[in-house]
């Protein structure tokens, strides 16, 4: 399996084009998708997977009607039959995959037997050991878990009833493969479910904010500015994540509290200060310790797991809208589509250097849409990037929170808060791509008049403590 449409019809000789041509042909035959987009690659459906033995043997049944017959030479000529014998296993033809069996080994029928049964089981070891087995007992025996399977592999290692080493061998083979849409819908419902659903009588939230940062980001957090904005506006905003560790470990938080943002212990204590303040930071660990601990595997593994990409879509408190920053571009897509499944009404991911929804207004970008539960794409020119100022502090704290008291100026950073609250606000209205330039104008607006805001705030505080 070559992963890769261009690449099977460099293998097999045929353009791009044409290769595609037959693959829709083929889908439309046998009423299937054949291949599915996964973070990595292309991956057989379950239907072509099933049909991979029997093309085996298609392809070496032709390969042996078209040997020619061999013809005696001669009286000098050796006898075949009287030489020849029967071979230890017959070689297949190098244009083919091999389709026979070794001795011994069980057939593909037999082994999704034992798969189903192992499904059947009340053991959660071994239900969880069969869906380990359905993605990696090799070529022409795994495929993709459906989103069904998927939750409920991860819903038994949520609960802590999975072996370390069954933990570790998923979350690696659902990463090598590549996870699908459906993989990853799988593990947002079970992760949804182990969180609790929120109460009915909880206050209303609009708009959900993932900020998991890399270990390795350098920038400033200036998308913490962009929310707050909204919120001063009478947004209601959720922000949840995770510091990236390491040098940039604890930096969120501090941000956040630096200029007012509640940070939460609780989902609890999240609720009553959107319901209060109009926004919260909520660490993961805050959320649930068994993700925490799972999403810290990084450190271990040096790679992203499926945690990592289900996070951003984690939505805690059930906002109608998303907006999420993805590093990967193969991600992206990812996301969008697993938001469809998910059935996530408004939805914009962002490309970004790190994995939180900031603007880069500076160099063009795209941006990928869900408007109704509807896919859109929205292209964004680069802008005129103003003129830097080379301070001393640049990039500390006080000169981060100077940015937001307006004791400090900035253009840049207030063009790059500016671009994020505009497309904040699109992803709370749920409009379309024409109503960005509207949404520019407000966000500009807004940030002109934070101010007023922070000194509104301000003696709210101080009458409080008198």
């Amino acid at each position: 399996m070559e992963g890769s449409v261009n690449r099977a019809a460099e293998r097999l000789g045929m353009s791009a084009p044409a290769m595609s041509r037959l693959l829709s042909q083929i889908r439309e035959v046998y009423d299937d998708p054949i291949f599915i987009r996964s973070s990595r690659r292309l991956i057989p459906t379950p239907f072509a997977e099933s049909m991979r033995q029997r093309l085996r043997a298609v392809a070496a049944e032709a390969e042996a009607l078209s040997r020619p017959q061999e013809k005696a030479a001669g009286n000098t000529a050796i006898d075949p039959s009287s030489w020849s014998g029967r071979p230890v296993i017959e070689a297949a033809p190098l244009t083919a995959r091999p389709s026979i069996l070794l001795e011994g080994e069980p057939p593909p029928d037999a082994f999704a037997r034992k798969l189903a049964s192992l499904g059947k089981t009340e053991d959660t070891r071994k239900r969880l050991a069969k869906h380990i087995a359905t993605i990696g007992a090799g070529i022409g025996r795994s495929r993709p878990l459906t989103a069904d399977e998927a939750e409920d592999a991860f819903r038994i290692i949520l609960e802590g009833e999975a072996d370390p080493a069954q933990i570790g061998a998923l979350l690696s083979m659902m990463n090598f493969r590549g996870e699908t849409a459906a993989e990853l819908a799988g593990l947002v419902r079970a992760a949804r479910l182990h969180l609790g659903a929120p109460d009915s009588d909880s206050p209303r939230i609009d708009l959900d904010w993932p900020a998991y940062i890399s270990p390795k980001s350098r920038r400033m957090p200036w998308f913490l500015q962009a929310a707050l904005l909204l919120a001063q506006a009478g947004r209601k905003i959720l922000l949840h994540g995770l510091d990236g560790g390491g040098d940039t470990r604890g930096m969120l938080v501090s941000a956040a509290s630096t200029i007012g943002i509640p940070i939460c212990g609780s989902i609890a204590s999240a609720r009553e200060a959107i319901a209060t303040r109009g926004i919260a930071y909520l660490p993961v660990a805050a959320m649930s310790s068994q993700l925490h601990r799972l999403h810290m595997l990084y450190g271990l593994f040096e790679t992203r797991t499926p945690v990592n990409s289900l996070m951003p879509l984690l939505n805690p408190l059930d906002a109608p809208s998303i907006m999420m920053g993805v590093v990967r571009p193969a991600y992206r897509e990812l996301h969008c589509d697993t938001g469809a499944i998910l059935g996530c009404g408004s939805l914009t991911v962002m490309g970004t250097s790190r994995d939180a929804a900031e603007a880069t207004p500076f160099r063009s970008s795209a941006l990928l849409r869900l408007v109704g539960g509807r896919a859109e794409n929205l292209f964004l020119p680069a802008s005129p990037e103003p003129m830097s100022y080379p301070l001393t502090g640049m990039t500390s704290l006080e000169y981060w929170r100077g940015v937001w008291n307006g004791t400090v100026r900035d253009e840049r950073a207030a063009e790059i808060i500016s671009a994020t609250a505009a497309v904040a606000l699109l992803t709370l209205r749920g409009e379309d791509a024409d109503r960005l330039e509207e949404c520019r104008g407000t966000a500009r607006e807004l940030w002109k008049g934070r101010m007023k805001n922070v000194s509104r705030n301000h003696s709210r505080s101080n009458e409080a403590a008198r």
